[in-house]
């Protein structure tokens, strides 16, 4: 490692001044070192990635697992990591701000909060609850003196309340209430993005793409968007590729899953200069 923790931190800021860049998503230290190797800028976690990993749903690991891993990706990679940090582990203000201050201590650049829940009754936090997490949040960063970045999500799309306008007037909250980028995971309209970059107000806006998508990173940085992010697309890619493998063998018993495997002498290759 040749940048200090402060210095990724610099670095990840001065990212999100100008131009657009994407900001992969690895679970684990192999996929973490791999996208570094392809000359990707920062990284970013991805729960749904990482859960799945160890076994697990989505939203369903505890917060000690959440920061080993943070300290784990910082540890193993050179770049920049924003945490994807659910819904700061708590439902109130105290709570999210101690998780945060624990967040920051991995090393991360910077971490998200989102509005949601968990509940599927009730999916979204009141707007001026949601807020007050929010202004938490920004507080325990500015204690720490870390220059974090924080991103503020308003979960609306993937919560099953896709109102445009809410999403907007939640975004705007957030950023009144402290946050440095914003970000509104589930548009996919250029009249939806278009319309968050405008309400932001000049601050940056990380659009997901999970999929496939019409647009190209050219069509996403000429709507004004700052930063993508894949969430969980490139494990689940993974994870697509394993299952077609071992259905194929456990239905059929047949080996064509291996066709597109990687090989191990290139992945072994890759991978030696990090033994210790």
């Amino acid at each position: 490692m040749t940048r200090t923790i402060a210095q990724k931190r610099a670095d990840f800021r001065a990212l999100h001044a100008q131009g657009c860049f994407i900001i992969p998503n690895p679970w684990d230290t192999g996929s973490a070192r791999y996208l570094e190797g392809l000359g990707f800028k920062a990284l970013a976690t991805t729960s749904s990635g990482f859960a799945w990993s160890r076994g697990h749903a989505d939203g369903a690991l505890s917060r000690d697992l959440i920061l080993d891993h943070l300290r784990e990706l910082v540890a193993a990679t050179d770049l920049p990591v924003n945490a994807d940090f659910e819904n700061g582990f708590a439902a109130d203000a105290p709570g999210v701000a101690d998780s945060v201050r624990l967040a920051v201590e991995t090393g991360v650049a910077g971490l998200s909060i989102e509005d949601s829940t968990g509940n599927a009754a009730d999916p979204l936090f009141a707007i001026d609850v949601a807020v007050e997490r929010m202004r938490a949040a920004r507080k325990a960063i500015d204690a720490s003196g870390s220059d974090v970045l924080l991103v503020g999500r308003a979960e609306n799309f993937f919560a099953g309340r896709p109102d445009l306008d809410d999403t907007i007037a939640r975004l705007k909250a957030y950023s009144n209430a402290g946050a440095d980028c914003l970000y509104a995971p589930g548009i996919k309209t250029r009249e939806q993005i278009a319309a968050v970059v405008a309400a932001a107000g000049g601050k940056p806006v990380n659009l997901l793409v999970g999929a496939t998508s019409e647009l190209t990173m050219k069509d996403i940085a000429e709507l004004g968007v700052r930063r993508v992010s894949v969430g969980g697309g490139l494990a689940r890619a993974a994870w697509g590729g394993f299952m077609r493998a071992a259905r194929t063998l456990s239905e059929e018993g047949r080996f064509d899953g291996f066709a597109d495997a990687a090989p191990g002498a290139e992945l072994n290759a890759f991978f030696r200069p990090f033994a210790q």
